[in-house]
């Protein structure tokens, strides 16, 4: 259970939640020129997760000094996992999800797309061991990084199918997965900088320079609520311009994403305490999951 809590397998969970819907909710169902089988998808997933895992245990590796204080009774690393053996965990699964990456890159004819997963490995490890520290780069870095995690399956499933006839078709849905991955990537970019205010003890003791720690716990919560309005300004336009005529979708939208959103400012404007921002980081992980679980949508309105 130490090593599933090291990955964090819930959010890997997500991570393949979320690419099955985009190829069995989103594009399959609308015949959908893709470029992966079963076995294909199933092996973008192995590529991705493996890679999430690596950038998990090195981001704890770094992170030992801080959550002894932040967090001491969910320190695994040294406590029970040493960190040589994490080390060699984060080898290993890097080392699978490229190579898996390189397969499956080769299979579908686009030897370049292996760069992808070179790239997302590296971005991960100096985010741990540098970007981190930095004001505001470090969020934004992982938060693209998590966004990718939804484009990466648009580049693989799409454009390698790309002909003159489909071409609109498939630059269609690969935009309706990149606003998908814009949503992930403000909600991600919200629960990091929520996640620095918590955690701010422990990194200014580590010598880090977050937010908080730049301009103080008060203004970053203010920067915070501020931030908060952007997906909530984004859904309710989303919600005018393309969901009106579909009731289910409009009560879907409103009720497991604005109205958390709307709560979730409300609660971060009043918030002082690690322990309410805690709950803030709760409420932001489950409007990114509503919000990817409304890929499901798309099999009502195919229905209809």
């Amino acid at each position: 259970m130490n090593l599933l809590n090291l990955i964090r397998w819930k959010n890997l969970l997500m991570i393949a939640m979320v690419q099955l819907l985009i190829k069995y909710a989103l594009l399959e169902p609308f015949g959908v020129e893709t470029s992966l089988d079963t076995l294909g998808i199933s092996l973008l997933i192995l590529a991705t997760i493996c890679i999430a895992a690596a950038g998990n245990i090195i981001n704890d590796i770094y992170d030992v000094e801080t959550d002894f204080i932040n967090k001491p009774d969910k320190l695994i690393i040294g406590k029970s996992i040493s960190e040589k053996t994490a080390y060699n965990l984060f080898i290993v699964f890097n080392v699978v999800g490229v190579g898996v990456g390189f397969y499956l890159s080769n299979s579908v004819g686009r030897s370049a797309f292996f760069s992808i997963f070179v790239i997302i490995s590296a971005l991960l490890y100096v985010y741990a061991s540098y970007l981190k520290q930095m004001l505001i780069i470090g969020n934004v870095v992982i938060s693209i990084l998590v966004a990718m995690s939804l484009i990466i399956v648009g580049i693989f499933e799409l454009l390698p199918s790309i002909t003159s006839l489909n071409q609109q078709t498939q630059l269609t849905f690969f935009k309706i997965i990149f606003d998908y991955a814009v949503f992930a990537f403000i909600i991600n970019l919200l629960r990091e900088i929520t996640k620095d205010v918590e955690d701010v003890d422990g990194d200014h003791k580590a010598g880090m320079n977050t937010l908080p720690i730049a301009i103080g716990r008060e203004r970053a919560g203010k920067v915070l609520f501020t931030l908060s309005f952007i997906p909530l300004f984004a859904v309710g336009f989303y919600i005018l311009n393309s969901l009106y005529k579909n009731q289910m979708a409009v009560f879907y939208f409103l009720i497991l994403i604005m109205g958390p959103l709307i709560y979730t400012s409300i609660k971060i404007y009043s918030a002082t305490t690690k322990k309410e921002f805690h709950h803030i980081g709760n409420m932001l992980k489950l409007v990114m999951l509503f919000g990817m679980l409304s890929l499901l949508l798309y099999l009502v309105l195919l229905k209809k």
